[in-house]
């Protein structure tokens, strides 16, 4: 028998260990080669295993394994013809169930066989009715196996037998008793359930737990905040919307205008774009923006590079793309890798007000949050407005409490007027 080994391979520089997420082939199961044979969840994105030679899958690692890079995943039985000939083993012989014996409560059938065996007549149905006697635990011996009446009055007299002795009948001139409480049970109702599962974490939400813990023990993390109006924003989308979506196919939302103001005043404002490495500080002369996007394993920060020279159009082609791959978990490596400022989206599940947590190395973070209509002061009168709360967490060692707030401020005033964004690029 000749047999290739899979092992784990090398999926990132920085990537010492994986988790076998899913098999995708049975035990046993033929494949070809480049056949993909099983899933691994890295601390970065979920990857695809290829069979290396085609033959029969001989399982070794099982599903929720941890394994390190080099790890013996499965053996391939590449001696295996292409329809398992002879190497699958025949699956066992199932016994048959014995044959259904006849159970010895049931009535023997009448020797008549006739239509009205085990039915009561008239009289004996109301009989049987009246004391809660079921039929069929009668015996009839009317024509035909039918109920009568006298059938009917004798079992009724043995079920009032049967029934417990009742109380004795007290005196007629017997004190009535206190009427006693009624009681309360205690008892958990059926529907309250005390049962417990544990599951194991996934890789992903593992290393997100690792990363956020280490980000609020590491770094000297504040929250600023401040709130924008964002009339103009809505206004913007309202009257161009239509005319962008016909010539770009794609809608214009809310992040590429969030995205394109930031990376304007990161490149004005760099210590905001920088991030610490040993006792260096890296300054950024781009804007690399991680967009914080939720999928079933956990959220996950993709970076859109170079978020300075896009358009509204690029920025939005290029989120959705991130989107529905991170969703699928299509994610490359190096589509996770980088980033050089983070923003997230609260708003989407509803927050009003949060304090993200810092993306590390990253030195600062948005949180974009609910848009709420509230009364606010504008020229000395009392309007309605579309508000949203905007909040900006960074590492104090790198920015500056005057820097943090400089440059909400500066985000607020290109999103309350849009247009300078383009006018005063």
């Amino acid at each position: 028998m000749s047999v290739v080994e899979m092992k784990v391979p090398v999926v990132g520089e920085s990537i010492t260990e994986v988790t076998l997420s899913q098999w995708l082939k049975a035990d046993g199961d033929y494949v070809n080669q480049d056949e993909s044979i099983c899933e691994f969840e890295s601390d970065k994105a979920t990857l695809e295993f290829p069979a290396e030679a085609s033959g029969r899958l001989i399982r070794v690692a099982k599903e929720g394994d941890d394994l390190e890079i080099g790890a013996l995943v499965a053996k391939i039985d590449t001696s295996a013809a292409a329809n398992g000939g002879g190497s699958a083993q025949p699956a066992p012989k199932k016994e048959e169930a014995p044959a259904k014996q006849e159970s010895k409560t049931e009535k023997p059938a009448s020797a008549t066989g006739g239509y009205a065996e085990g039915h009561p007549s008239p009289a004996a149905a109301k009989i049987l009715a009246e004391n809660k006697i079921d039929p069929d635990k009668v015996d009839g011996t009317g024509r035909g196996g039918r109920i009568t009446k006298a059938d009917a009055l004798e079992a009724a007299s043995g079920n009032a037998k049967a029934e417990p002795a009742q109380a004795p009948a007290k005196p007629a001139d017997a004190k009535p008793e206190a009427k006693a409480a009624p009681s309360v049970s205690m008892d958990m109702p059926a529907s309250f359930s005390r049962e417990t599962e544990r599951k194991k974490m996934s890789r992903m939400r593992r290393t997100i737990a690792n990363r956020l813990v280490h980000a609020k023990n590491e770094t000297a993390m504040l929250t600023t905040f401040n709130e924008v109006d964002m009339t103009a924003v809505m206004d913007l989308r309202a009257k161009y919307q239509d005319r962008f979506v016909a010539k770009y196919g794609i809608k214009l939302g809310f992040m590429s205008l969030f995205a394109k103001a930031c990376a304007k005043v990161l490149l004005e404002m760099p210590e905001v774009n920088a991030m610490i490495e040993e006792n260096d500080l890296i300054y950024h002369k781009y804007v690399d923006i991680s967009i914080a996007i939720s999928t079933p394993n956990g959220l996950v920060v993709p970076p859109i590079r170079n978020v300075e020279s896009l358009n509204f159009a690029q920025i939005e082609y290029k989120l959705k793309e991130l989107s529905g791959k991170a969703r699928n978990g299509e994610l490359s490596i190096d589509e996770m890798t980088g980033g050089t400022f983070t923003i997230t989206n609260g708003g989407v599940f509803g927050s009003l007000m949060s304090t993200p947590i810092l993306n590390e190395p990253q030195s600062a973070i948005l949180g974009m949050h609910a848009i709420k209509e509230r009364p606010v002061a504008v020229d000395g009168k009392i309007e309605i407005r579309p508000m949203m709360y905007l909040a900006l967490s960074y590492d104090h060692r790198v920015i500056d409490g005057s820097s943090s707030v400089t440059f909400l401020v500066k985000v607020k005033e290109l999103l309350e007027d849009p247009t300078a964004m383009l006018l005063l690029d």
